[in-house]
């Protein structure tokens, strides 16, 4: 296949350019519209300085969340964080363990995690998270 000098010389303009350019972030720039939103059901737990799935002791006040088996993926996100949200009061939570009975987009948090949404007496609450 053969190309024409002006087209050739186009293309390595472009990929010239391509390479030499620095993408910098706009303020407008909704990034967002690339993130997944998860809506489930957030219960807590008591780690109580006992390792958990990803291999750290971790204490109820840090603020730590067990995954389901779906969302788990055998520790691929471990140290991963979300972003969970629950009545406006947002929180940002680091993946430390496995929910190995909660349903697909549930999670389990923390007792200090928790306690920053809601009262621990609410037991269970209806959260939206994503990974950050």
């Amino acid at each position: 296949m053969r190309f024409s000098a002006p087209f050739l010389s186009v293309v390595a303009t472009y990929l010239a350019v391509g390479v030499q350019a620095n993408p910098v972030a706009s303020p407008e720039v909704n990034i967002t519209a690339r993130t997944t939103y998860f809506s489930g059901l957030a219960t807590y737990y008591n780690p109580n300085g006992n390792y958990g799935a990803c291999g750290a002791r971790m204490q109820n006040s840090d603020f730590i969340v067990a995954l389901s088996p779906a969302h788990y993926h055998n520790g691929a996100h471990c140290w991963q964080h979300l972003n969970v949200n629950y009545e406006s009061k947002d929180i940002d939570v680091t993946i430390g363990d496995l929910c190995a009975e909660c349903t697909t987009e549930g999670i389990r948090l923390s007792s200090g995690a928790f306690s920053a949404l809601a009262p621990l007496s609410a037991e269970i609450i209806s959260v939206v998270w994503n990974f950050e």
